[in-house]
């Protein structure tokens, strides 16, 4: 399906959505003229903690692994404006012949008590991380998205509500949640991720349309290859979650580590696991990064 198509389909869902909401309905947005992008010169959100994409992401090709990526333009924006959608052609980084990475990824939060503890643990060691968030606890807990943002760690988008059967209904449904949380999250903090995470995966959930209507929209998914196994029904401890990470990282691992935590309510033992887990990678030489379009995807 070619872009065209894809944005003018999507843009007749949201479109229905709206109006089946007995709000007042906008005028759909229309294909942008090749004529109409902006120059990347823009007056955009500037920061030493994170860096905005151009407008046509011309300065996404980056090698500091600990800068988080954020876009100063939502997708409607974005189309609005004439600007690109598509990210271009980008090289993963690659730590050097010796070097290892380990992105310690959080999903399912901001709440207001377990994210804020795993953030104390981070600023006491000095070392980055990447929070999936959900839109619909950010809108409960905006005060703990700044302080992820403020503090310099990425925000990543894992759809509004994480209700599996509303959101692998079809791909549309799958990016209108998206873009729902992607509005809450730049209302919060001015801007919005390029990265996002399906719930339970995508390797599971995806289709080719999935695919290519995540390429077409400018994101970028990351799943992960090491996990505590914190979110299983087994609820592991401190102890165990470590002992699973050793597990899987066997006798030869991994260059580039994403690993899978939570940081809701209930995922204490994770909060207690963490100090441990940092040391950990510490000792066996990883550098500490968080997740942007040019993380590898594992």
């Amino acid at each position: 399906m070619t872009k065209k198509i894809l944005l003018l389909v999507l843009a007749l869902v949201m479109l229905a959505l709206v109006g089946s909401c007995g709000g007042e309905k906008e005028t759909p947005p229309t294909e942008p003229e090749e004529t109409a992008q902006e120059s990347p010169e823009e007056n955009l959100p500037q920061s030493d903690k994170f860096v905005t994409a151009a407008s046509d992401f011309s300065n996404l090709q980056l090698d500091d692994i600990t800068k988080p990526v954020y876009d100063a333009y939502g997708v409607w924006e974005r189309q609005e404006k004439g600007l690109p959608m598509s990210l271009p052609e980008i090289e993963f980084f690659q730590p050097p012949p010796d070097g290892q990475i380990v992105y310690l990824t959080f999903d399912d939060g901001p709440d207001d008590k377990n994210t804020p503890a795993i953030l104390d643990i981070l600023k006491l060691e000095n070392v980055p991380a990447t929070f999936y968030v959900l839109g619909e606890m950010v809108e409960r807990n905006p005060e703990v998205l700044k302080r992820i943002f403020e503090e310099g760690h990425a925000i990543g988008n894992h759809s509004y509500n994480h209700n599996y059967s509303e959101l692998y209904a079809s791909p549309w449904a799958f990016m209108e949640q998206i873009i729902k949380t992607d509005e809450i999250i730049q209302s919060c903090i001015g801007v919005r991720p390029l990265i996002i995470r399906a719930p339970g995966g995508a390797a599971g959930a995806f289709n080719a349309n999935y695919w290519e209507m995540l390429k077409t929209m400018g994101y970028v998914e990351h799943d992960w290859n090491i996990v505590t196994q914190d979110a299983t029904r087994q609820r592991p401890n401190a102890s165990t979650q470590i002992n699973n990470i050793l597990r899987q990282l066997g006798s030869n691992p991994p260059r580039n580590v994403i690993l899978l935590m939570h940081s809701n309510a209930g995922k204490e033992e994770t909060v207690k696991a963490l100090p441990e887990i940092i040391k950990l990678f510490k000792d066996w030489g990883y550098q500490f990064g968080v997740v942007t379009p040019m993380t590898p995807q594992e």
